[in-house]
């Protein structure tokens, strides 16, 4: 560890350094509730340029993380879901850009009625205030949550994993670069400035009211803790044991560029297929082909005795699989007795994150788009669009698995709540 870093993780008075930063970022989030579209856009564009001329400093921070990363023995998932290519740093400005070209949602009047007494009422969006987002390894959340906090008037906490605090470090002095630039206060986008992990403790317990909501990006275990420790209302991002289902009358060739691009594109991200379910009636033509293939392209599979059956290398599952979120190439496989099965499996074993089916049958389509219940279900699709930057956010503060107030990609009008203004002329109730 650096100097600097020591120097920042030294503090003595960690409540007293969090209880100043939560103040800031409450004297920022008035500030941002009101400030005009315009601002807020000129940071954003601002933000994108400063990401785009700092990719190497942003590069060279992640490459010190990753290495030290390494030294410790981290498995190639988890250095996936830590690295930054040149790639994945234009694809973070990239989603700026989008983010700045939505509308802003602060404002907007999403419905309005007249009462028999001649008073109006409107419902308008408002920000939620201060959010606090925790999060692990992935260090683009960082720009990922500013920027969408920005959007939606929230002043936001970001508290990044530790192995990810170089990387976090340098795209923050990108965002806060941008809030500098349009004349916002740097402090709607703070960064903790220490890796000590009872600073995760303090953010959960609200902080006397200073932070308004709770948003966990990251494993089970750190889940887990914020349900378990959180003060404050919690948007649950849950683990994503996603499965696609491959009825009898999928398209084959269809069926093998979903399946392969579900399990394989990126195995470590929150989208990616943990489990693959085969209707029986399609073992003849779908099972042997997907199967093989998998394990071709480097994937170990689990399965029941009919998997076992379709291709020698293919490992015995235990009932622990089905439940299981691998973030690496591993996938586990069944034999299902149709859609009714397949639809029973996902739930009594899925997270309610994303499931897909592959199908040419329109009626076993929709039954499985209206009784699976998750936050996003696919037809004829990979799950891997499960991403606010796919469904057209630009950006994403995690997938919400809960059902009240968001659910699915928390984008920047996720990240509103409302009031209601009442306009009246004089009514009185008697």
């Amino acid at each position: 560890m650096t100097t600097a870093l020591k120097a920042i993780d030294g503090s003595a008075d960690l409540p007293a350094l969090m209880t100043e930063l939560v103040k800031g970022a409450r004297a920022a989030a008035r500030v941002l509730a009101l400030a005009p579209p315009e601002q807020k856009d000129r940071a954003l564009e601002a933000i994108e340029r400063a990401i785009r001329a700092g990719a190497a400093k942003i590069l060279a921070a992640n490459a010190e993380d990753v290495a030290e990363v390494k030294a410790s023995g981290a498995t190639a998932a988890f250095l996936d879901r830590l690295t930054l290519t040149q790639g994945r740093v234009d694809a973070m400005a990239d989603g700026v850009a989008v983010v700045r070209g939505i509308p802003d949602p602060v404002g907007t009047v999403t419905e309005s009625w007249q009462r028999p007494n001649g008073m109006t009422i409107e419902r308008v969006r408002v920000p939620l205030g201060v959010i606090g987002v925790i999060f692990e390894s992935r260090p683009n959340v960082a720009a990922d949550a500013g920027v969408l906090c920005l959007k939606s008037g929230n002043a936001v906490i970001l508290r990044g994993g530790s192995d990810s605090f170089r990387s976090c470090r340098a795209i923050h002095e990108c965002l806060a670069q941008g809030l500098r630039e349009a004349g916002l206060p740097e402090a709607a986008i703070t960064l903790v400035p220490t890796r000590d992990r009872a600073a995760v403790g303090l953010m959960l317990s609200g902080m006397n009211g200073g932070i308004d909501v709770i948003v966990p990006r990251g494993g089970k275990s750190l889940v887990a803790r914020v349900e378990q420790e959180a003060r404050v209302p919690v948007f649950a991002h849950l683990e994503g044991v996603n499965h696609v289902y491959i009825d009898k009358s999928a398209n084959p060739d269809m069926a093998k560029s979903i399946v392969l691009n579900a399990k394989m594109r990126r195995t470590g991200v929150c989208g990616a297929a943990e489990t693959l379910l085969v209707d029986r009636a399609a073992v003849a033509t779908n099972l042997k082909p997907l199967v093989s293939m998998l394990i071709d392209a480097g994937c170990e599979v689990r399965g029941d005795a009919a998997v076992q059956n379709a291709d020698s290398r293919v490992k015995p599952a235990s009932d622990e699989d089905w439940d299981t979120e691998y973030l690496d190439s591993i996938i586990a496989a069944r034999v299902v007795d149709g859609v009714n099965e397949a639809i029973a499996h996902i739930h009594n074993h899925g997270s309610r994150h994303t499931d897909a089916i592959v199908a040419e049958d329109a009626a076993a389509a929709q039954k499985f788009l209206n009784e699976v219940d998750s936050a996003i279900v696919l037809h004829n699709a990979s799950t891997q669009f499960a991403d606010g930057g796919e469904f057209g956010f630009g950006a994403e503060i995690g997938i919400a698995t809960g059902k009240f107030h968001a659910r699915g990609p928390v984008g920047a009008e996720q990240l509103t709540s409302f009031k209601y203004r009442v306009h009246g002329t004089g009514q009185t109730r008697p």
